[in-house]
C-alpha cells in the first residue's frame, strides 16, 4: 500500500476508534410505540416487546441492578432461601446464533443505545439514530462521558470480556486494609473464574485470521521490551468457534462487542448468574423497571419508589414497593444517584459525608497506533492480551479492538488502564432535583500522558507503519467504560459493603471500589467482592 492510500486508510481506522465508522448519519427520530422503527425492532426482537410482570409489593430482598455485584447477591441470596427480587431498567434481551438481536458497532440503531438520539465515543465521530431503550447509556457530565449498561445482566452484556487480577501491591494501596487481598486471591477470584467459565483466548483461535491484529498487537509489544500476558476472558469459545466456521452469524469475530453479542459469544450473567438464581424458584428478575427514588421507613422497612417502562419509553406504571432488605447493584452511577438523591431529600437521613464521593474512571484512554502489516480482515473483539508498565504512573494496555470496522485497515487499537489520583463528588441540585457529578477540569491529563507515553513507545519501538498522533487520534480519554465509587468501602460503608446509617442497606457493585482497580479491569473484582461481602452478610445474618 503505498503511503497517500496507506493514510488515507488510517483516517478511516482512526475515526472508528471506539464505536462506529459513519459520520452524521441519519437524521434522529423517536421510536413510538406505533411508528416505523418500533415496528422494525418488534419483528428482529419480539421478546423485548412482551407484557412486563409486575414485581410484588413486598419481597425479603430487593437487588436493584442486574450487573455482576447484583446478580452475584441474587443467586447468594436466593440459595440462602431469602425471597429476592431484581429490578432492572433494562429490556431482557435473547440470543440467537443467527438473528441480529443487537444492533452493530459500526452502524447502530437504536438498539444500540439508552433512550438518546446521537453518540460521538472516542473516535470524535457523531452518529444518530431514533430514541429507543437501548443496551448501552452514555451519560455525559462536564469534562467526562460514562458509558454503563442498561439491560438485564448488566455490564457483562456490553463490555469486551476482559476478567484481570490486579497485583497485590497495587489493591492495598487502594483498599489500605479495608478488604485482605489473599482472601480474594486464595478465595474469592477463583470462585468467580469457576462461575463465568473464564479462561484466554485458545490457541487455535488466537491463531486465526480473525485474530491477525491480537498477534501483531503482541509483536510490537515485544519489539519494545514488554511481555505480553494472556487475559482471562468471559467469551465462550465454542461459540467463537461456531462463527469461525460457518455455523453462526459473525459477531465476535466480526469486531462486535460494545452493544452486545446477537449469538451469546459472551457468556454473559443471563447464562450463569441470573440463570442460577431464578432456578432456585426464590429469586426473579424484572426488567423494564427503572427506580426513581429510595427511602427507609420508621419501622425499617425500605420502600422503592418503581416507573415501568417500556422499551419505547412511555411509563406504563408507577408503584412504590418495599423490602426487608435492599441491596445497590445499579452502578457507580445509579447507586450514588440514588443514595446522594437520598440524602439530599432526608429519605435516608443517617447516610455519612462519605456517599458520593471518591469517584473515579479507572483511569480509561482509548488508543490507536499503526500496524506492522495490514491483514485486511476484521478484528475480533475478545481481548488476547495486555502489558503493564510501571516508569510511571502504573500502566495497563489490553489489547483491545477497532468496533464495527469490516476491515482491518491498518490501526492497532488499545485501552489504557492507569492508576491515577484524580477523584470526583456527586452533587444533588434542589431546583431540579438532579443527581450531578463534579469532575475536575483536565481531570483526565494525568493518565492520558501516561498511558500516550507507552503506546508512543511501543510504537516507535515496536515497527509501527504509523503515528496517529499526526492525526490527533492516538489517544483519547474524555470518557469512561469502567466508572467506580461513589460509596467506597471502609467510608460509605463498612468493610463488606453495610451502609452506615441503614441497618439492611448494601452496596454490592462498583461503587463499592475506590475509584481504581489497580491498573486492571475492574469487573472480576467488582464480582470477587461482590461474593466475598454477600457470603459475609449472609453468614451474619445482616
Amino acid at each position: 500500500m503505498d503511503r497517500r492510500n496507506f493514510i488515507k486508510a488510517a483516517g478511516v481506522a482512526t475515526a472508528s476508534l471506539g464505536i462506529g465508522i459513519g459520520g452524521a448519519l441519519t437524521a434522529p427520530a423517536v421510536a413510538r410505540a406505533d411508528g416505523p422503527w418500533a415496528s422494525l425492532f418488534r419483528g428482529w426482537v419480539p421478546e423485548i416487546f412482551a407484557p412486563l410482570p409486575d414485581p410484588p409489593e413486598h419481597t425479603t430482598a430487593i437487588v436493584i441492578g442486574s450487573g455482576f455485584g447484583g446478580a452475584i447477591s441474587a443467586l447468594r441470596l436466593a440459595e440462602a432461601g431469602v425471597a429476592t427480587t431484581v429490578l432492572e431498567r433494562g429490556s431482557r434481551w435473547p440470543n440467537d446464533p443467527w438473528r441480529e438481536i443487537f444492533t452493530g458497532d459500526d452502524l447502530p440503531d437504536g438498539r444500540g443505545f439508552w433512550h438518546r438520539t446521537s453518540f460521538t465515543g472516542v473516535n470524535k465521530v457523531p452518529m444518530h439514530f431514533e430514541d429507543f431503550g437501548g443496551v448501552l447509556d452514555c451519560t455525559e457530565y462536564p469534562g467526562i462521558d460514562v458509558w454503563r449498561a442498561a439491560a438485564v445482566g448488566g455490564g457483562s452484556v456490553v463490555f469486551t470480556g476482559a476478567m484481570v487480577e490486579p497485583q497485590k501491591r497495587h489493591f492495598d494501596d487502594l483498599f489500605r486494609g479495608t478488604v485482605d487481598y489473599d482472601e480474594l486471591h486464595n478465595t474469592y477470584y477463583p470462585r468467580v473464574r469457576q462461575m463465568l467459565r473464564l479462561s484466554p483466548v485458545p490457541a487455535d483461535i488466537y491463531g486465526s485470521e480473525s485474530f491477525t491484529h491480537s498477534r501483531a498487537w503482541d509483536e510490537q509489544v515485544r519489539k519494545a521490551g514488554y511481555q505480553p500476558q494472556a487475559v482471562d476472558s468471559i467469551f465462550n469459545w465454542d461459540v467463537v468457534r461456531a462463527e469461525i466456521d460457518g455455523r453462526s452469524r459473525p459477531s465476535a469475530t466480526a469486531a462486535r462487542s460494545n452493544l452486545g453479542n446477537s449469538n451469546g459469544a459472551k457468556f454473559d450473567l443471563n447464562q450463569n448468574y441470573l440463570k442460577y438464581a431464578e432456578g432456585t424458584g426464590k429469586a426473579r428478575v424484572y426488567p423494564g423497571q427503572r427506580v426513581e427514588s429510595i427511602a427507609q421507613d420508621g419501622s425499617g422497612k425500605f420502600t422503592v419508589d418503581v416507573s415501568k417502562i417500556s422499551p419505547t419509553g412511555e411509563v406504563l406504571s408507577r408503584r412504590t414497593l418495599t423490602a426487608d432488605q435492599l441491596y445497590l447493584g445499579a452502578g457507580s452511577i445509579g447507586t450514588s444517584e440514588l443514595l446522594v438523591a437520598a440524602r439530599a431529600t432526608g429519605r435516608l437521613g443517617n447516610l455519612n459525608e462519605h456517599i458520593g464521593q471518591g469517584w473515579g474512571t479507572n483511569g480509561d484512554v482509548g488508543l490507536a497506533r499503526g500496524a506492522s502489516v495490514v491483514s485486511g480482515t476484521a478484528q475480533a473483539a475478545p481481548c488476547a492480551s495486555r502489558i503493564f508498565d510501571d516508569t510511571g504512573l502504573p500502566v495497563t494496555l489490553e489489547n483491545w479492538f477497532i468496533p464495527g470496522v469490516p476491515l482491518d485497515l491498518g490501526a492497532l487499537s488499545s485501552l489504557g488502564i492507569v492508576i491515577d489520583p484524580t477523584r470526583g463528588q456527586f452533587g444533588y441540585d434542589a431546583a431540579s432535583g438532579r443527581v450531578g457529578l463534579n469532575w475536575p477540569a483536565n481531570g483526565n491529563d494525568q493518565a492520558l500522558a501516561a498511558a500516550r507515553a507507552v503506546d508512543h513507545k511501543i510504537a516507535q519501538l515496536g515497527g509501527s507503519m504509523f503515528e496517529y498522533g499526526a492525526l490527533g487520534y492516538d489517544a483519547q480519554a474524555g470518557f469512561t467504560a469502567h466508572p467506580l465509587g461513589g460509596a467506597v468501602l471502609g467510608l460509605a460503608t463498612d468493610g463488606n459493603g453495610r451502609v452506615h446509617g441503614h441497618r439492611g442497606l448494601y452496596v454490592v457493585d462498583g461503587a463499592a471500589m475506590p475509584g481504581s482497580a489497580g491498573a486492571a479491569n475492574p469487573s472480576l473484582t467488582i464480582s470477587a467482592l461482590a461474593e466475598r461481602n454477600i457470603e459475609a452478610i449472609i453468614r451474619s445474618g445482616g
